[in-house]
């Protein structure tokens, strides 16, 4: 099987074009060879996917062969092509983004669980009394200074230094730090 040129295609059969038909396909050819791949290249640096861009491309050139009659006389009519062939990439990659973060917001993301130091970390805060384990938790994650502590708490600072030495001390039993670590 031989592949038909635009001209062929377009004439029904057994009805020979006009010249006039004849010499505007011609000139829709000369175009289409001039420019598609430079106008492919563009595109899909654009949107990162040349097979798509070519889509994009053919896609604009069939838009154009139905005016080709009133484009053929534009001074440079691979313009409007490449024109129509950009306003429908920006409209394809729009249209991406946002599935894209459709997708995003209602993908199910699995998180790989928590390491064995942060289960031993856990349990042992689980295991400190309630006002230790607050203190704890503001001064080392919180990063709060003993005194904003105290004024959260609306406690005084002393207490404050005591429920920290407590909740140290635990800890350092309960992770098995402490003694032997300051041994080594």
């Amino acid at each position: 099987m031989t592949a038909l040129s635009i001209r062929q295609a377009e004439s029904p059969p057994g009805r020979a074009g006009t010249a006039r038909d004849g010499a505007v396909l011609a000139d829709f050819e000369e175009c289409y060879a001039a420019h598609f791949q430079g106008i492919a290249l563009q595109i899909a640096a654009y949107i990162g996917n040349a097979a798509d861009a070519q889509d994009i491309v053919q896609e604009a050139f069939a838009r154009a062969l139905p005016r080709w009659a009133k484009l053929a006389g534009y001074a440079d009519p691979g313009a409007w092509v490449r024109h129509v062939a950009w306003n429908l990439a920006k409209t394809r990659w729009r249209r991406q983004q946002r599935l894209n973060l459709f997708l995003r917001r209602h993908r199910e993301e699995h998180l790989a669980g928590p390491g064995p130091d942060r289960v031993a970390l856990t349990s042992a805060l689980a295991k400190l009394p309630e006002m230790q384990r607050r203190a704890f938790v503001l001064h080392y994650i919180g990063e709060l200074t003993i005194a904003e502590i105290a004024e959260q708490e609306r406690t005084p600072e002393g207490t404050v230094k005591s429920w920290l030495h407590r909740a140290r001390a635990a800890m350092a039993a309960q992770l098995g730090t402490g003694a032997e670590e300051r041994d080594v």
